[in-house]
């Protein structure tokens, strides 16, 4: 016998639409870039399939990346909330701290970087082109001074809030 409770139907496999997109994400490309494409604002190139650190090209054709269009439109994709009364007390370390990680995200991932930090009542908000950077910032924080960590992801916006306190 079949139940059903208000508004929930389970997924069954084998009526799932494949070659649907899973998340809509406005930033990326809605088609195959020509390569060599390079970034007018970074200098990021496009090269067999994926943004990276390299040369530009001669003739390459121009496109903005989408990390420096994130950060145009100042529309982040992660946001790590700093604070506590120890952030107060050391606010240079930590984000001395939280620089150094996108440094270290960033030369291995083009699309990785912070849009901004700001400084608020209780400590400062810093927003990433990513979730995994933000990831990266909250971590890099527990590990290094211990303190509360906690990650929302919120998966239809394909957005990740992290809070580190101590």
């Amino acid at each position: 016998m079949k139940t059903r409770f208000a508004g929930f139907q389970p997924i069954r496999p084998d009526r799932l639409i494949w070659g649907q997109e899973y998340r809509h994400d406005a930033y990326k490309a809605k088609h195959k870039l020509p390569e060599p494409t390079a970034c007018p604002v970074c200098g990021a190139v496009y090269h067999e399939g994926r943004w990276q650190w390299a040369p530009r090209p001669a003739q390459a054709h121009e496109e903005m990346c989408p990390a420096c269009h994130r950060i145009h439109d100042e529309f982040p994709a992660g946001f790590v909330t700093v604070g506590g009364q120890f952030f107060k007390e050391h606010r240079e370390e930590l984000l001395h701290l939280v620089k150094n990680e996108e440094a270290k995200a960033k030369a291995e991932h083009p699309m990785e970087r912070i849009v901004k930090i700001e400084d608020q009542d209780d400590g400062a908000l810093v927003t990433t082109t990513g979730i995994h950077l933000a990831r990266g910032i909250g971590e890099a924080l527990h590990h290094a001074y211990k303190g509360e960590l906690e990650f929302h992801y919120n998966e239809q916006e394909n957005l990740l809030r992290v809070v580190w306190e101590r």
